[in-house]
């Protein structure tokens, strides 16, 4: 199955040092490597640019910005934007909150029946209202 890879993930990954790491974030960085190899690791532009966004020193944005370049973004469509405003609406309707950017993951993993890997605990949240089949590490 296609996964598409939260922010959260990808940040752990690329923008924190391993040695810091807790068991069950190095058993996350283990899926997301096998993702990786197999092909089956998405990444959305938007997710990119939060990655990118806030790196203080321009050697390390080149190096974060490199080994980003190994994915594609994947192409967003105006139907993934209008269900991720149907997904915004149904949450905040139940009182759940959420940011537009989650809402855009799970639109874009729910239309096309990919799962999502995060660990950002609001996609539990979200899933009181929609589907997201989360991916456990």
């Amino acid at each position: 199955m296609t996964v598409l890879v939260d922010t959260s993930v990808w940040s752990l990954a690329l923008r924190r040092n391993r040695r810091d790491l807790s068991r069950d974030q190095l058993r996350v960085l283990s899926l997301l490597q096998e993702l990786v190899i197999e092909g089956r690791a998405q990444l959305l532009g938007i997710v990119r640019q939060e990655l990118l966004s806030g790196i203080r020193h321009q050697q390390q944005f080149e190096r974060l910005r490199t080994a980003l370049r190994a994915f594609e973004d994947v192409k967003i469509t105006t139907s993934d934007h209008e269900e991720a405003a149907a997904i915004s609406n149904r949450c905040r309707s139940a009182g759940i909150a959420g940011h537009p950017i989650d809402f855009l993951i799970c639109a874009v993993a729910l239309r096309r029946k990919w799962a999502i890997l995060t660990l950002d605990d609001d996609f539990q949240r979200y899933g009181r209202q929609l589907p997201p089949e989360l991916l456990k590490a």
